[in-house]
């Protein structure tokens, strides 16, 4: 299988494919296609064992697509990892990568106060951010949020291969506007937030993706600012908010000057995820 591996990160490269839907590299992108060929989970997979014919076969097909179209691999796929956790995805809906992860499998600590009771995931797309967030505090509610009726639908089946339809409502809403009155603990999000300017320069991967999931308008921030607009009505007294917006950072600053944005280190890669607690909002 290690041949196999290399032989397709070596014509990956050669294509000068791009990558940042779950990889970051030819060869870990290269290791991810040959693996799922083989339906083995990551840590029973011995690279030393000849991959058969029809997997082989496979293997060609989807690394033949992934060159020729520029789709990213989690569509062709039809499945993603986040934070751990597996989670059906399709094209029509953005690919979760958010280094939201992280914070996720470190519970917020130290932001978060308490274990929150109630949940929110706006922007949800795929539902994962929520949906992780939920598994690690069981006694919590969570409320998934989304306008797109593909990332409802969607969301509706990740919650339920989770195992969380008894303590999950899913709400197709443009961000706050058809969620009922109430107050979260925390508040997750990963909304649009791409501005003009890159928008205009995305590699071709990231045009398989639907616009209205990664564009924010002039600055990026268009959605931000709804969310924010909101928060003194929906954030409890001990709540926290954490959302993302990668480039958009300095514009974010630039807008709120007086908000004391937190800025988490992140270690396993990314940038432009802020945090705002709620006595400081």
């Amino acid at each position: 299988m290690s041949d196999a591996i290399r032989e397709c990160a070596d014509r990956l490269d050669a294509a000068g494919v791009s990558y940042g839907h779950g990889t970051d590299s030819a060869w870990d992108e290269a290791t991810a296609l040959v693996l799922a060929v083989t339906g083995l989970p990551d840590h029973t997979a011995s690279l030393d064992r000849e991959l058969p014919t029809a997997q082989q076969q496979k293997a060609d097909e989807l690394l033949e697509r992934r060159i020729l179209e520029r789709i990213p691999l989690p569509y062709l796929l039809g499945r993603v990892s986040f934070a751990g956790l597996e989670f059906a995805i399709e094209p029509g809906v953005v690919i979760p990568r958010s280094p939201i992860g992280e914070l996720i499998l470190q519970r917020f600590e130290p932001w978060l106060a308490e274990p929150p009771r109630r949940i929110i995931d706006l922007c949800c797309g795929s539902g994962c951010i929520g949906i992780a967030a939920a598994l690690l505090f069981p006694d919590s509610h969570l409320t998934l949020v989304d306008i797109e009726e593909q990332a409802v639908s969607l969301s509706e089946r990740n919650v339920a291969r989770h195992g969380l339809s008894d303590r999950t409502s899913i709400i197709r809403s443009d961000i706050w506007h058809d969620v009922p009155p109430g107050r979260f603990d925390l508040i997750l999000t990963n909304p649009p937030y791409v501005d003009t300017t890159d928008m205009n320069s995305l590699p071709p991967e990231y045009l398989h993706e639907p616009t209205l999931g990664l564009a924010g308008g002039e600055d990026g921030l268009n959605l931000v600012k709804d969310i924010l607009a909101g928060l003194d009505d929906r954030l409890s007294e001990h709540g926290l908010l954490v959302c993302e917006v990668g480039n958009s950072a300095p514009a974010l600053h630039r807008t709120y000057p007086q908000l004391p944005f937190v800025w988490p280190d992140l270690e396993r890669g990314g940038e432009g995820v802020f945090l705002l607690m709620a006595d400081a909002a």
